[in-house]
């Protein structure tokens, strides 16, 4: 294939689009789905093409048939709610994470047909490598093995790329010959990788691959770089942010103290329930926490600025929280701040998907490299 060759794919559980958005232009979107109605629309309002192939509905739903194809690459970051280490941990048998196997099944499908999708990429929480003790991933691996695929898994945190802490899992499997130049590498192969690997069984280790995916260069922003000015925002009341600082530990407090006393400081604040009684716990490395969707886990993520003396609270903005998933500002959101919020929690990191597209997928599909392995 040439180098120059536009690459096709199929996006499903595809959200507002964010991994298209990361593919970029030299891709192909085939077909992608979403069950959701607000990020369906989210998707639509983005995409001029989408009415030729979104497809709005239960991924349960979707035929075979209506599926182009062979594609050159699937993509799935299909729910994560029940592998998320927050959650009930329901694994591959929850009625959400469960969705996998609807994925699968049109993988299946699609090779019984002789049109399996020539690499796929299944995103998820950290949570994917243990839930179950291992099971789940084992069952995962076997799925992908069945089908004639070799596999490997990567561990990156957007916090590479973006001043938001947001790992997640990268299983990459296919079914092409792969280059030796992307075997062997150590960035992105994390302890929680690795015992994931080590806890297979051993005719699954066999077509395991140590992807190799170069660390990309030091971060070089903000959260404050990202963040609209103090004009332009609501402030919550004195009464406000004073009942968030009484939810702060001691320790918490005294950090935040200290780092005002040297000037300005910004710091992202969550609030959580621990043994039924509200915490707010603070960030003062620059970075945002793993942004979330507004409903369960963790609360609607807050700024906190400090200067002179004063302290100041406000609820951060779905547009903030966009640009901390690596939207352009010309992405249109929904409405409200909640929606806004609710399709970007549940989406993968724009220059994440870059940097695995360009180190890895691109070359591995277009057949860059010499020997294979």
């Amino acid at each position: 294939m040439s180098r120059n060759a536009r690459l096709s794919f199929l996006e499903f559980f595809a959200g507002g689009g964010m991994a298209r958005l990361g593919l970029g232009d030299g891709w192909t979107c085939g077909f992608a789905n979403d069950f959701d109605p607000l990020k369906a629309g989210a998707y639509r309002a983005n995409f001029a093409d989408a009415d030729s192939h979104f497809h709005l509905g239960d991924v349960w739903q979707v035929s075979p048939d209506s599926l182009p194809g062979p594609a050159d690459l699937a993509w799935a970051s299909s729910p994560c709610q029940d592998f998320s280490l927050a959650g009930g941990r329901a694994g591959l048998t929850g009625g959400r994470s469960g969705a996998f196997f609807g994925f699968w099944r049109l993988v299946q499908a699609l090779a019984a047909e002789g049109r399996a999708p020539r690499t796929v990429v299944i995103e998820n929480v950290v949570g994917l490598l243990t839930s179950h003790g291992g099971a789940d991933f084992t069952a995962l691996c076997a799925a992908l093995a069945g089908e004639g695929y070799r596999f490997g898994a990567l561990e990156i945190d957007a916090s590479a790329f973006l001043p938001q802490s947001r790992p997640r899992v990268f299983v990459i499997a296919t079914r092409e010959p792969v280059p030796a130049a992307l075997i062997g590498g150590e960035a992105f192969r994390s302890p929680a990788v690795r015992a994931a690997r080590d806890r297979l069984p051993a005719e699954l280790r066999q077509a395991w691959l140590d992807w190799r995916l170069a660390a990309p260069p030091a971060r070089n922003t903000r959260l404050t770089d990202l963040l609209e000015p103090d004009g332009a925002v609501v402030w919550r009341s004195e009464a406000q942010t004073a009942a968030l600082l009484a939810q702060m530990s001691p320790l918490h407090r005294q950090r935040l103290d200290a780092a005002a006393r040297s000037g300005r400081t910004v710091a992202a604040v969550f609030r959580r329930t621990r043994g039924g009684v509200p915490k707010a716990e603070i960030r003062l490395d620059g970075a945002a926490g793993c942004l979330r969707t507004p409903r369960g886990g963790s609360s609607r993520q807050m700024i906190l600025v400090a200067e002179q003396g004063l302290v100041r609270s406000r609820l951060l903005t779905g547009r903030e929280g966009a640009r901390l998933m690596g939207l352009p500002d010309d992405y249109r959101l929904p409405p409200t701040q909640t929606g806004s919020l609710h399709v970007i929690g549940d989406g993968v990191c724009v220059p994440v998907v870059r940097w695995l597209a360009s180190g890895l997928l691109e070359p591995l599909l277009l057949g860059v490299g010499r020997a294979a392995a």
